[in-house]
């Protein structure tokens, strides 16, 4: 029995393999079946209740490939020429308030800032010495007169007698010349009389025009001679008032034009930051020589200064409007791009398409560019989104693509909304 089982083989594992084998390989074939049913559910075209979604679908992927720009139309309009340039204000008259005498101080009737006329009286300097002096040569004077008179009445007898032959003949020639004599020293005393009488004005100090008291140089009490440094005050003229500024020579003819036609140039001051406007004026002389260092040539503007905005030795910039273009085609600034060739821009065609037009451009504000060749009114050019431009390239406009949509979309008919412009920006 022992012997028997012996030789009798246990069963072995050997014989299992197979069946495991064939289990993997079912598995894998459904899992591949598996596969090829969902790529052929996603392949596979659509029914027709969503062929509308795949139309939209193959729209979005021509879309995408589209570059969206914004744009806006070259239209007809009126260009302003203006010049900005750099200028100072420059009072029309400017004086330093000086004495013609010298003295004590003896009264100031002005304050500091203060508003004054033409012959206001400003300041007094002590006038006694000059009334004692105009005293004394007054005196003079008369005792002159008095021997000038009596001198007359000998030469009016001595006359008489010479032609009686009573008296020598050179008597009465000497009379005569004595009487000459006394006159001049008459018209003499009568000059510095009169001279005194001078210096008493002048010790009352007066404005010489009408403006603004600077601030005061010398206080009361002070002894203070003529022509001094620095003077009494500052007195400068504040309405009207001028802006000197400076114009390139090659802009000249243009100006000069103009101003030979006898046409007002009108200029605006605006503030050192060029934000602001400050006041209104014209211009009133053009100097007579262009300076050779600068390459320039100074106008002045005069402005009422009716609110004194405008100060004395202020900068400002200075806008001269020289003409103004009527009737010319504007463009927008942002559209010009410059290539090897010139100046360019990027019309948009109706099939949504975008070509490169040359074009040839004139004066522009910043904003606007006038163009005189190249476009006509009406065309719609790129301002913006021209990197990845090339000529032919397919465009979109946001803004009309978005309104489009809104118009097409659920509640459309509802909402009664209008087409929608196609062009993305707005019309200058």
């Amino acid at each position: 029995m022992d012997e028997h089982s012996q030789a009798t083989p246990s069963p072995s594992p050997v014989s299992k393999p197979p069946a495991t084998r064939k289990k993997r390989l079912l598995l894998a074939g459904v899992v591949l079946v598996g596969a090829c049913v969902l790529g052929f559910a996603f392949l596979r075209p659509h029914s027709t209740t969503s062929s509308h979604g795949g139309r939209h679908s193959r729209n979005a992927a021509a879309d995408s490939s589209a570059q969206p720009v914004a744009v806006q139309t070259v239209h007809a309009g009126n260009m302003p020429v203006v010049l900005t340039e750099l200028g100072t204000v420059v009072p029309i008259t400017n004086v330093i308030v000086q004495t013609r005498v010298d003295g004590y101080l003896t009264d100031v009737l002005f304050k500091e800032g203060q508003h004054v006329h033409k012959g206001d009286l400003l300041a007094i300097i002590d006038p006694r010495p000059y009334q004692v002096l105009l005293d004394q040569y007054q005196g003079q004077l008369d005792n002159a007169k008095a021997q000038l008179n009596q001198a007359r009445v000998d030469n009016a007898r001595y006359q008489r007698l010479i032609k009686q032959d009573s008296i020598d003949a050179k008597t009465a020639r000497d009379q005569e010349f004595m009487v000459q004599q006394l006159e001049g020293t008459v018209k003499a005393d009568q000059a510095m009389v009169d001279n005194e009488k001078l210096q008493l004005i002048y010790c009352h100090i007066t404005a010489p025009v009408d403006g603004r008291i600077g601030i005061r140089a010398v206080d009361r009490g002070n002894y203070i001679t003529a022509a001094q440094s620095g003077g009494l005050a500052t007195l400068t003229q504040m309405q009207p008032i001028s802006v000197i500024f400076t114009l390139p020579q090659d802009q000249l003819p243009e100006v000069l034009e103009e101003l030979q036609a006898s046409k007002p140039l009108s200029v605006q001051a605006w503030n050192s930051a060029n934000t602001k406007k400050i006041a209104d004026g014209t211009v009133s002389a053009l100097d007579s020589s262009i300076d050779t260092a600068t390459g320039t040539v100074r106008l002045r503007a005069i402005f009422p200064n009716a609110d004194e905005h405008l100060f004395p030795n202020q900068f400002v910039n200075a806008r001269l409007l020289v003409k103004t273009l009527d009737n010319v085609l504007l463009l927008p600034a942002t559209a010009l791009q410059t290539g090897p060739t010139g100046q360019f821009v990027y019309v948009v065609k109706p099939d949504n398409t975008v070509g490169v037009q040359p074009v040839t451009t004139s004066v522009t504000d910043g904003t606007n560019t006038v163009v005189t060749t190249g476009v006509k009114d009406g065309d719609r050019v790129v301002t913006d989104g021209t990197d990845h431009l090339r000529d032919g390239a397919k465009v979109t406009i946001p803004d009309a693509a978005q309104a489009n949509a809104q118009n097409t979309g659920p509640g459309a008919s509802r909402s009664g909304a209008a087409p929608a412009s196609s062009q993305g920006g707005a019309t200058p």
